[in-house]
């Protein structure tokens, strides 16, 4: 993967920024009118913003399964804990 100093650009600073760049640098390269010389520098870009992009939905996903799995094991606390008061009743 190329390194922001490779990339001539800053990190974006957020996810909706980098889809905004990525989806400006496609229809640069669908137009079929980037000059030559600037091809390679989009592409390459177009390419960390992806990674980029991909790093950040694995992150949130991690984040969302971890938090899930805290509300199913809360969820199963608080199941044994109503059993736990059924039975004393």
């Amino acid at each position: 993967m190329a390194t922001k100093k490779q990339m001539g650009d800053s990190e974006p600073k957020g996810y909706a920024e980098a889809m905004n760049e990525l989806e400006s640098l496609l229809r640069d390269l669908d137009s079929g009118s980037v000059d030559v010389d600037a091809l390679s520098s989009k592409v390459t870009r177009a390419s960390y913003l992806i990674d980029w992009c991909n790093e950040r939905i694995t992150a949130a996903q991690m984040t969302i399964d971890e938090l899930v799995a805290g509300l199913d094991d809360q969820e199963d606390d608080d199941f044994d804990d109503q059993e736990d008061e059924d039975d004393d009743e």
